[in-house]
């Protein structure tokens, strides 16, 4: 159990050491690759382990290793996953050096979502609404046709062409297209989708590995998702490891911060970190200007 008897599912995870990275790279006789990824990219910072807490946070910038982690972490306990990711020929070997330590079962839900994830599904929505816009087209031309139609029924097969007759008779134009359209998902704008997506995927009582969320998101939609991740770790069993420099994200309450930017990683107050106190330092200076 967590604090305050919040769910925690994963307690701690370890990554293989320097010797044990060294000793597997001076092992290897193939010569074609110019990579061991994901070796030597955590051990360079000196993240060996981490203990979790029910909302854990990986900071720091592009290339500190953040979302090797958590695809390392979500590789090890065979998390679900929409979209692929940079898995080289050495992730099993570096995966099988790893070890964990969980405290309950992990729930079926259990799953990383991804930056990718989301824009993907902002895309397959496009896709769909792109058709929406086609078909849309398509009934505007059908309306007319059939509500300035003489036609008379002579046979079953007539029916349904009955029933348009009818539908565009008693309908304005946008109530007849509106009806032959199910959904029209362009509704939604893609902070909306994004959000709605994190919504979806995220049930009761699960462990879930969030990589840089506020991507595609506005700030009123971060703080937003802040309140929601907050609320399900709180009160329905979620645990969540989270790789952002969202301040906004990073100052949800009770979690514990990786600092991946220092060597070794170390663990921080949110208002210690780099891009906060930038942030905060930026609008310390034009602070006047808000009061005006």
């Amino acid at each position: 159990m967590g604090k305050a008897g919040v769910l925690v599912y994963l307690f701690q995870f370890r990554f293989p050491s320097i010797e044990q990275e060294y000793n597997f790279t001076m092992n290897q006789q193939r010569t074609c690759y110019d990579t061991y990824y994901p070796f030597l990219v955590l051990s360079k910072h000196q993240l060996h382990m981490i203990d979790f807490e029910p909302v854990t946070i990986l900071y720091g910038g592009n290339g500190s290793g953040k979302t090797t982690a958590l695809n390392v972490i979500a590789e090890k306990l065979g998390l679900e996953r929409d979209t692929l990711y940079n898995r080289s020929n050495f992730f099993e070997d570096y995966t099988r050096l790893c070890s964990c330590e969980t405290v309950h079962v992990l729930p079926k839900n259990s799953r990383i979502i991804t930056s990718d994830d989301v824009f993907d599904f902002m895309l397959d929505l496009r896709s769909i609404n792109e058709g929406i816009d086609r078909r849309r087209e398509e009934l505007f031309e059908e309306y007319l046709d059939v509500k300035y139609a003489h036609f008379q029924m002579k046979s079953l097969e007539d029916y349904e062409h009955i029933k348009k007759v009818n539908m565009a008779r008693s309908n304005t134009q946008s109530k007849f297209v509106r009806k032959q359209l199910s959904d029209n998902v362009r509704e939604h704008s893609n902070g909306e989708s994004a959000f709605l997506y994190f919504a979806d995927k995220i049930k009761d009582n699960g462990l879930y590995l969030l990589d840089e969320p506020e991507n595609s998101l506005s700030p009123e939609k971060q703080q937003e998702l802040l309140r929601f991740l907050e609320d399900s770790a709180r009160f329905f069993g979620c645990q969540f490891i989270i790789a952002t420099h969202s301040p906004f994200l990073l100052s949800m309450k009770g979690a514990k911060i990786y600092d991946l930017d220092e060597e070794p990683v170390d663990i921080k107050r949110w208002t210690q970190l780099a891009n906060v106190r930038a942030y905060y330092e930026f609008f310390k200076k034009y602070e006047r200007e808000f009061s005006t």
